[in-house]
């Protein structure tokens, strides 16, 4: 298998705030998990996300805090970073939309898009709050939305309909940042991005895009049927990246603009990787650059099904645009949400689980399972206490961990410790090696075409046929009379057990190690193991020693799930 260079992005969460579970679910732990798989496989993996750091949310956060946007993202971005470490989330480069790198890149694609005549100036109507003296972008005005009459919709959506607003839109328009309600709709300055013109061009793209899955492409395509709209990529704000003239000076009559969030964002994939360079002295224009190397760079995005019109419509726009090398996606991964018993996760009605409120409860590796064996991807999953408990109870604690605990537990109790090197394997190993073998080639053709569900259901089966085999061998039956037959069974589940752990791995990479680590796996021994691979049921050295690891997992008893629950939010919530 020839070695593949694969750059992944998961959508850049938001500053304000830590994210919940279905934030996790939606692009990080997806991607995540995607890399870890393909780095198993030998393959060139870079990994790279970043806070979104720009827009009107962060200076109203900041605001309420009482503290400066610089001082919040910094503040911010660390706790993000944390949640993700704690959740083994294996960034190649964790970066920040603010890095100068960003602004840089972010200003270089605003003056090449200009010079080929797809930015121009255009005044419009935007709101004015006399009492504040400033225009009023995106959610620094709020309003009851002409849609569906939800009375605190933002000025960007509405979050009851969620449909797409402009500010002018709203009825009952008042100012998030004083309450005011003296409000006019004033003429103002900004730049647009005339994706109109590039229609043809995204569409012909689009289609051609053959690998992506169909929630993605059916969106980016209901936007194309729609007809692309021209899009102002500049707001009235101070927190942002400048907006500049081709001179390099402030652009006249823009000095208190910077570039819209949704413009700058999806560049800062780019922009981290060069920080990511700089960080490592690595080269980050052969991942980005096809003129640099990155014509053979596999390309592959998961975000949320909100972020897939940005990732499909404008930021395409914005680099094949500019006429220059830039590399396109390739894979993009679209998810739906994961409710909180149906209904939304919400911070205010304490509804939902938190990263870092879950990482309180609970290891990472319960979280990661549950939330990949219950992905949201052909339709929205409904996050629930009793699900939760159901199946980190059954697939973690009774199939993988119990096989675990009592195949090891055993050979140090019968086999003085030592992987036994006696008798010969049977026809209970051959149908256990055909099970392995067609188990391995699902799960990985599964991860290849991003279906994690059905990753981690056929993984949850390999373990399942892991018991069913000791059921069938009962070595602890022969025992009495056949030690070397016990032995067979003993010597086969000992490799089962690695090889259990190694395919855990990009779902539940720390109980993985655990597992491993016990058993003094060589970090060069626990790549992925080929369908095509002979004498896997026999790979371990006899005679090694074999540890008992601790108990892998805790079982959740009814009375955890009545308190969390009642912290938390549940059916009754």
């Amino acid at each position: 298998m020839s070695k593949r260079r694969i750059l992944i992005t998961s959508a850049l969460p938001y500053i304000n705030g830590i994210k919940h579970l279905g934030n996790l679910a939606g692009s990080m732990l997806p991607a995540d998990v995607y890399a870890r798989f393909q780095r198993l496989r030998g393959h060139d993996v870079m990994y790279i996300c970043a806070t979104d750091e720009h827009g009107t949310p962060a200076e109203l956060a900041a605001q309420a805090a009482e503290i400066s946007v610089q001082d919040y993202c910094d503040e911010q971005h660390e706790i993000q970073r944390a949640a993700g470490e704690g959740f083994s989330l294996s960034y190649d480069w964790f970066g920040r939309s603010s890095s100068d790198e960003n602004k840089v890149l972010t200003q270089h694609f605003a003056r090449v898009l200009e010079e080929k005549g797809l930015i121009e100036e255009r005044v419009s109507k935007q709101v004015y709050s006399v009492d504040d003296g400033r225009f009023l972008p995106d959610r620094y005005v709020e309003g009851t939305c002409p849609h569906c009459d939800y009375e605190k919709a933002r000025g960007d959506q509405c979050d009851n309909c969620g449909r797409l607003l402009d500010p002018v839109d709203l009825k009952n328009p008042y100012s998030a940042v004083s309450g005011g309600t003296n409000i006019e709709i004033r003429d103002t300055a900004h730049l647009f991005l005339l994706q109109s013109k590039m229609q043809d061009t995204i569409r012909e793209w689009v289609e051609a895009s053959k690998d992506w899955p169909q929630l993605a492409r059916s969106i980016a395509l209901k936007w194309l049927d729609e007809g692309l709209r021209d899009r102002a990529i500049t707001r009235d704000l101070k927190w942002g990246v400048p907006v500049l003239g081709a001179d390099g000076n402030p652009r006249p009559g823009f000095e208190d603009k910077v570039f819209y969030v949704w413009f700058d964002a999806p560049i800062e994939y780019i922009a981290a990787t060069e920080e990511w360079a700089k960080a490592n002295d690595g080269d980050w224009e052969s991942w980005w650059r096809t003129d640099k190397g990155a014509d053979d760079v596999e390309y592959v995005e998961f975000m949320g099904k909100d972020n897939v019109a940005f990732h499909t419509v404008s930021f395409p726009v914005t680099i094949f645009g500019s006429g220059e090398p830039w590399k396109a996606v390739d894979k993009l991964k679209a998810f739906n949400w994961v409710t909180w018993y149906g209904g939304k996760f919400s911070t205010s009605q304490k509804r939902g689980v938190f990263m870092d409120q879950a990482l309180e409860l609970l290891p990472a590796d319960y979280w990661r399972w549950y939330l990949m064996a219950n992905a949201p991807e052909g339709s929205d999953a409904a996050f629930t206490w009793e699900g939760f408990q159901a199946s980190v109870n059954s697939d973690l604690a009774n199939v993988l961990g119990n096989f675990v605990n009592r195949i090891t537990k055993y050979t140090v109790s019968k086999f003085e410790g030592a992987l036994p090197a006696t008798g010969t394997p049977g026809e209970d190993e051959a149908w256990m090696e055909a099970e392995l073998k067609a188990s391995l080639q699902r799960i990985s053709e599964h991860y290849e075409t991003m279906e994690f569900r059905k990753a981690a259901a056929e993984t949850r089966a390999l373990w399942a046929a892991g018991n069913e085999y000791l059921t069938r061998a009962e070595p602890w039956v022969k025992y009495k009379n056949d030690v070397d037959a016990a032995a067979v069974g003993v010597r086969t589940g000992l490799n089962l057990v690695v090889l259990f752990a190694i395919v855990a791995q990009p779902l539940i990479p720390n109980t993985a190690k655990s597992i491993l680590d016990t058993l003094g796996i060589p970090e060069g021994n626990r790549n992925w193991p080929s369908p095509e691979d002979d004498g896997l049921l026999d790979a371990l050295p006899h005679g090694m020693p074999i540890q008992a690891p601790p108990v892998l997992f805790q079982k959740i008893e009814d009375a955890m799930v009545e308190e969390w629950t009642t912290r938390f939010g549940g059916e009754e919530a």
